[in-house]
């Protein structure tokens, strides 16, 4: 068993998948196991690459003792990650730090864990993020997500509002996605746009049926969250909305024209002040600097 432990959000996993396929291809046929949260068995089993999903919530979560022949630390440098994955027996421990390469803070999270495996002579393709495509009902929308787990990462609700209302009366179908918890913002940006209550769908859909609506839209435009690495990973194209953490460490590659990482720069770093409220960054976005953006990704090949 090969025995992986990426216990964090969608982004998090969807950045994994270059390093999960290429432990896949190494240690095939030896079983794959993903130590993560239960809820993202969907785009687990999406990526092609899991055999199992083992649920944890996190680092406070223990594991059982698995006797894995190969443990790979996908979450962080270490130290509580690294005992978590100790204490299950692995022969083998894969992991920044002691035997591993050294961590690297401002490192691209997708190139951070390719680096980790080919350190230990695993290669890795970083571009390999492509996810299975599930069919959907719906197909042809363009969606909106005004949430973020932080409220430093999210861009004014009047903004995504006046962006979702320009591009219903350009002719795009418009739906409003997010959590359950993100369904009163939800209803907040639709009901500024003037777009009808059917077109909320935060709260209404799965991971597995999210994914479905992204790999079949015609546009996203969100923060950065997670879903904005669907879209990088289905190839739809993408308007994301960067601040405080730059598009240098969690952006999509920058080689693909179908993906407009919006960045003004300035003092907007990693490691910013948690709050409430939407980051300094994120203020110096227009919705004109989104619609023309939206205008060039729709056009790219």
């Amino acid at each position: 068993m090969i025995l992986v432990l990426r216990a964090l959000g969608v982004g998090d996993l969807a950045t994994g998948v270059p390093a999960l396929r290429a432990l896949r291809r190494a240690f095939a046929p030896e079983p794959l196991v993903l130590a993560a949260p239960d809820w993202l068995a969907p785009l687990a089993e999406l990526t092609g690459a899991v055999d199992e999903l083992l649920p944890c919530a996190g680092l406070d979560d223990p594991l059982p003792v698995l006797c894995p022949a190969v443990a790979v630390n996908l979450h962080g440098k270490g130290p509580e990650s690294h005992r978590l994955l100790r204490a299950t027996g692995p022969a083998r421990l894969l992991a920044f730090g002691g035997g591993g390469p050294r961590w690297r803070a401002e490192e691209h999270e997708v190139a951070r864990w390719v680096r980790l495996l080919r350190w230990f002579c695993i290669e890795a393709d970083p571009a390999d993020l492509a996810l299975e495509r599930p069919p959907t009902g719906r197909p042809g929308v363009t969606i909106v997500h005004p949430g973020a787990k932080s409220g430093r990462r999210r861009w004014p609700a009047a903004r995504f509002a006046g962006t979702a209302r320009a591009l219903a009366g350009a002719g795009h179908d418009v739906v409003v996605t997010g959590s359950a918890a993100e369904e009163p913002l939800a209803r907040q940006v639709a009901g500024l746009a003037g777009l009808p209550a059917a077109a909320v769908l935060a709260g209404r859909t799965g991971l597995r049926e999210l994914a479905a609506l992204v790999a079949h839209a015609r546009l996203l435009v969100s923060g950065d969250t997670g879903i904005a690495h669907l879209a990088t990973a289905y190839g739809t194209p993408s308007v994301v909305l960067f601040g405080p953490v730059p598009p240098r460490l969690w952006g999509p590659p920058p080689d693909r024209p179908r993906h407009a990482a919006l960045w003004p720069g300035g003092a907007a770093e990693p490691g910013d002040t948690p709050g409430p409220d939407p980051h300094p960054a994120l203020l110096r976005i227009a919705v004109g600097d989104v619609l023309r953006a939206a205008e060039r990704v729709a056009g790219a090949p």
